[in-house]
């Protein structure tokens, strides 16, 4: 979400279970309105498919492949990753972009009718193993998105800071919820979704 400005911050940390209404808003100021319409449309349009089985298996899955990475691993690949962004041979995002996963995010963009502009789905890592559109970086350990929620544990939600697209004009915000093991719910991952708050 490069070249934006950037209006609030905020975090919203949502426990599984508990209703829209009571969920304690953290930092909650004026330039902090759409965190109420963002939550409510992340609840009602999202979260129901977050623990979809191929979110959980894909997961599941790289998180194994994943567990022996050291973090000079991670940072290669990354590096892998921003290079080919900018290149014609891209063998390492085209896996990712061809995955299972990532034809199912591209899926529930396309049937958000322009609320949604990205999804991402990030591994124990912090790497992202599935997306609808091609991320400029491949390990998100970095940022708040997976920190606030994947290592903040299950149920949580975090709504980060309203941002303009400065050559589309788009106001948006990015969304990013916890991703449990529906069995032993223990966190597995994150999801991150791009809301269009013009379509809100």
């Amino acid at each position: 979400m490069g070249g934006r400005t950037i209006i609030r911050r905020a975090l919203v940390l949502v426990a599984v279970g508990t209703s829209l209404w009571s969920l304690p808003i953290i930092g909650l100021v004026a330039g902090d309105v759409h965190i109420g319409p963002v939550t409510a449309y992340v609840e009602a349009n999202v979260r129901p498919w977050i623990e979809d089985p191929l979110v959980v298996e894909a997961l599941k899955d790289l998180n194994e492949r994943h567990a022996h990475l050291t973090p000079s691993d991670i940072d290669r690949m990354d590096a892998v990753w921003r290079t080919e962004v900018s290149g014609n041979v891209r063998p390492l995002i085209d896996k990712v972009m061809g995955n299972p996963l990532s034809k199912f995010l591209k899926a529930k963009q396309a049937a958000s009718g322009g609320a949604i502009t990205e999804i991402f789905v990030i591994d124990a890592k912090g790497l992202s193993i599935g997306e609808s559109e091609v991320s400029s970086d491949y390990w998100q350990g970095d940022e708040l998105k997976w920190q606030r929620t994947y290592l903040a544990g299950a149920g949580t939600l975090f709504v980060d800071r309203a941002e303009k697209d400065e050559s589309t004009q788009m106001l948006q915000s990015q969304a990013s919820l916890t991703v449990s093991d529906p069995q032993t719910h223990q966190p597995i991952g994150t999801i991150t979704v791009g809301i269009n708050l013009d379509a809100l």
